[in-house]
């Protein structure tokens, strides 16, 4: 999300981190503040692995929730979020069943996936999600690079926000040890996960 100019109509006015005495603004028309949990129908939670070096392999989490806080000042919202570990569905049942034992995620001593966040940072007129992410019982800093599409009205008065989340993690720094090496040279799966949050929430309060 890009800074504009403070002419522009409709835009909320904050300072940064870098410089607190100068105020910049974010291009958000028809801000609102308030609280927002997930519409887990017109949301998912992706990702995204290199296999067997060649291509990659998606997969989701179907069960999942989340809530947002937009703050009155933008910089001060915060998110936490979960994913149900056993609803991992890569479309194939015999590696979904593999990915919940203990060979990758182990669903039943770590039901699930967590996310808090720690900060909204403003990075070169786009946004930033610091936070830490909670995987098999490891907890390490991430950051989201954040998209966010605006705010609307559904067809049933319902006030909405939508917004695309990414990062990228290496699996091996939560725990997420497995792998096999190919005949041809190489390993079965990369390092390095792509998780792509597509979000839209409801305003709840």
């Amino acid at each position: 999300m890009r800074l504009h100019r403070p002419e522009a109509v409709g835009l909320i006015h904050v300072s940064t981190k870098e410089n607190p005495m100068a105020a910049s603004t974010l291009d958000i028309p028809g801000y609102v503040a308030g609280t927002w949990t997930i519409d887990k129908t017109h949301s998912e939670v992706g990702f995204s692995i290199r296999h067997i070096m060649i291509s990659k392999v998606r997969g989701t989490f179907k069960d999942f929730d989340a809530t947002i806080i937009t703050a009155g000042n933008p910089l001060e919202s915060s998110v936490t979020a979960s994913a149900v570990v056993a609803s991992i569905d890569t479309n194939e049942p015999n590696r979904d069943q593999h990915l919940r034992t203990n060979d990758f995620f182990d669903a039943e001593t770590y039901p699930t996936i967590d996310f808090v966040s720690t900060g909204v940072r403003e990075e070169k007129g786009d946004l930033k999600v610091d936070g830490v992410l909670t995987v098999r019982g490891v907890t390490k800093p991430v950051t989201f690079d954040f998209e966010f599409g605006g705010f609307a009205t559904d067809p049933f008065g319902n006030a909405k926000a939508g917004a695309t989340a990414t990062t990228v993690i290496n699996r091996e720094d939560f725990g997420l040890l497995y792998n096999a090496a190919l005949e041809t040279g190489g390993f079965l799966l990369g390092d390095k996960v792509t998780i792509t949050l597509e979000l839209q929430a409801v305003l709840s309060a």
